[in-house]
């Protein structure tokens, strides 16, 4: 498993500046991310083997296992390691392996004792103490899995439940601490997960694991499937295993009939509708597998979110209408975009402690949240400048055309303090440029006059609400037409 330098040609690094990219950029990013994570798995290997003891034979066993499941099925491994729940887990455990070799390298100047032993077993995952191989070993076992590799491997348990990234869940009431995942993939293909105690012996199971990444049966928990797009991608909702997102609900298997009946409605107007209106978002979500992991509302308004280790993945809360859902999925796709881009390529300078104002955030922020802000918020004032020309409904047009105005304006103001921060580099200043360029060409379409008044007293009205809160901070005016 070897790794490849990824670039991109200049007129698709300036079309996804422009805010799109299509289908051909997704599908370039998604590469780029597959071997971002290929080579941290092998990082992760190598730090654990320098700190040697049971975090070196863990993290060997599940690279040795992982290397075996490439060579049977290439594209099975590919589908775990470039699932949104590998990225987390994967850079999570290089870091708390660096941290603690760095640790240890500080500590090897002074006597070693037994006890710095019992610490090396608890860190390969056995405890909660050290650095959770077992992630590691959970993500090659669900490539086994996938590739119907025949053998057998264990990871210490964490809590009740059992996860194979990838391919959803079980759970073991009784789990206790010491206990161990058992998973045997048979001659045939067949995949069977039991619970062992410390001494071995299987204390509950067998329960049968799918090999494909949605659905499941009896006691095994997938992701629920809410449509199928252009292609055969599947839209997903699922949850994350590891609490990347603190406000996640509770796992989609949990949600009753008429919770995932209103998801699977609202999930085919979204796609739908951007079909119709936006088919270029809508090729781009259909490079791949998207999963949607369900948040928790604390109030009326939608909440979403996006990880830059979780590409491929959005969170939101209950969608109430296929055109949230829809203007959701738009923004939080510009910040995969962006996201990946920046694994690629340097756009900005190592920032200070600036902060800045986003014309839609009530707190500062440091610059590149704003640059993300203006990039996601560009993709929704594309959004509604498309809306405002298909939506049959006067009143919900009349909304339209104000969102449209609204947006734009906001976007094109972050865009320009981006711009004046003099902290770009030249391919950032390139694509914050394009941005420019493509906020311009949007705030030059006309606007009837009431809509264009509504969205510039609402941008006057955060403004002000925003200084009494935050007092003044560097803000670059900005200016429609």
């Amino acid at each position: 498993m070897t790794p490849v330098p990824h670039g991109m040609p200049g007129v698709m690094f300036d079309a996804v500046a422009a805010g799109g990219g299509g289908a051909a950029a997704l599908e370039l990013l998604a590469r780029a991310e597959h071997s971002r994570r290929l080579a941290c798995a092998y990082a992760v290997t190598r730090t654990a083997g320098e700190l040697g003891g049971a975090p070196a034979g863990e993290a060997g066993r599940a690279w040795e296992l992982l290397d075996a499941a490439t060579r049977a099925d290439p594209v099975a491994t590919a589908a775990v390691l470039s699932h949104p729940a590998a990225g987390p887990a994967l850079f999570g455990l290089l870091a708390r392996l660096v941290r603690e070799r760095d640790g240890r390298t500080a500590a090897e100047e002074t006597e070693e004792s037994e006890t710095e032993e019992a610490e090396t077993e608890e860190a390969a995952g056995t405890g909660h103490g050290g650095p959770p191989i077992r992630w590691f070993t959970a993500l090659a076992a669900a490539a086994a899995v996938r590739a119907g590799l025949p053998g057998r491997v264990e990871w210490p348990v964490d809590g009740d439940r059992v996860a194979l990234p990838s391919l959803g869940r079980t759970r073991f009431p009784g789990a206790r601490p010491g206990d161990r995942a058992r998973l045997r993939v048979t001659a045939d293909g067949r995949s069977l997960v039991t619970l062992a105690d410390a001494a071995g012996t299987d204390t509950d199971g067998p329960v049968p694991v799918p090999a494909r990444g949605y659905g499941g049966t009896g006691r095994w928990q997938g992701a629920r499937l809410l449509d199928t797009l252009d292609g055969g991608a599947p839209l997903l909702l699922d949850a994350l295993d590891q609490p990347y997102f603190p406000n996640a609900a509770p796992h989609p298997a949990d949600l009753g009939a008429g919770e995932t009946r209103h998801w699977e409605t609202v999930a085919r107007e979204a796609c739908a509708l951007l079909r119709a209106d936006l088919p270029q978002a809508y090729a781009e979500l259909a490079t791949g597998p998207l999963l949607l992991v369900p948040l928790l509302s604390r109030g009326p308004g939608q909440v979403s979110g996006s990880s830059a280790e979780a590409f491929g993945c959005v969170a939101l809360s209950r969608p109430p209408t296929g055109t949230t859902f829809a203007v959701t999925l738009v923004h939080e796709m510009q910040h995969n975009k962006l996201a990946a881009l920046l694994h690629l390529f340097d756009l900005l300078e190592p920032s200070g402690a600036e902060r800045f104002y986003a014309p839609w955030r009530p707190d500062p922020r440091p610059l590149l949240g704003l640059f993300h802000g203006a990039y996601a918020h560009l993709g929704v004032a594309r959004f509604w400048n498309a809306r405002r020309e298909s939506e049959p409904d006067p009143a919900l047009r009349a909304t339209a055309h104000v969102l449209f105005a609204r947006w734009r304006l906001a976007a094109r103001e972050a865009t320009v303090t981006v711009l004046a921060s003099n902290r770009l580099t030249g391919l950032g200043e390139r694509f914050a440029g394009q941005m420019l360029t493509t906020l311009d060409a949007l705030c030059a379409l006309p606007v009837p006059a009431a809509a264009r008044h509504r969205a510039e007293s609402a941008a006057h009205a955060h403004h002000t609400a925003w200084r009494a809160r935050n007092g003044t901070t560097l803000r670059v005016p900005a200016r429609e037409g």
